[in-house]
């Protein structure tokens, strides 16, 4: 087996892992949450949904084989790793939980840590992609599997025109980033300065 096939098989597996721990598994817990009414579930699911938007941005910047989508794609896991554990209020809510929806979450969110972990190191070494001006063959081989998502669900729709799509969706995670950061600064609606502390 040469170094570009076993190389093209891990990035086909990291994205079919992909699919199944940062979609199909938070979606089901987020529809169990809700069928249980488990609200600090409901809002952590929420926020990482919004983080975790920037990796369906970086689908769509690949599919156009643009550079920046490999700065995106490590900068989603990072964001991800630290979505799901920075709520701590959050967490020692679902910790104290007695349901099966918290835990099964909590044991999610462990495995997602792992995941996570390995993929950041792995797709970490290819962040230098974003600055060749001729992209390599093995930076080229992340872009197969996009093209494979567009092949299945936009055969139709020019490669160009997916490629602005997810050239507009940075910009829009990128402006709302900001105003979120604005929101959790000390005193700000998601961080608000506790009785006592105020100057």
């Amino acid at each position: 087996m040469s170094p570009e096939s076993w190389l093209a098989d891990v990035i086909w597996l990291d994205y079919g892992l992909a699919v199944a721990w940062t979609v199909l598994l938070p979606l089901i817990l987020l529809v169990w949450a809700f069928l249980v009414g488990l609200r600090p579930l409901i809002q952590l699911l929420i926020v990482y949904w919004r983080v975790s938007s920037l990796l369906a941005v970086t689908v769509y910047l690949m599919i156009a084989s643009l550079p920046v989508s490999f700065l995106t794609g490590a900068m989603a896991r990072l964001l991800i790793l630290i979505c799901v554990w920075f709520w701590s209020d959050w967490s020692v809510a679902l910790q104290q939980s007695r349901t099966w929806a918290a835990r099964v979450f909590l044991l999610w969110r462990w495995s997602l840590t792992g995941y996570m972990g390995i993929g950041i190191l792995f797709s970490g070494a290819f962040v230098p992609c974003a600055f060749q001006g001729s992209l390599s063959e093995a930076c080229r081989a992340w872009f197969a599997p996009p093209l494979g998502f567009r092949e299945i669900f936009h055969p139709q729709v020019p490669v160009e025109l997916l490629g602005r799509v997810g050239a507009f969706g940075l910009v829009a995670y990128l402006l709302y980033s900001v105003y979120f950061v604005w929101r959790l600064r000390p005193g700000g609606p998601l961080n608000p300065i506790p009785r006592g502390e105020e100057a």
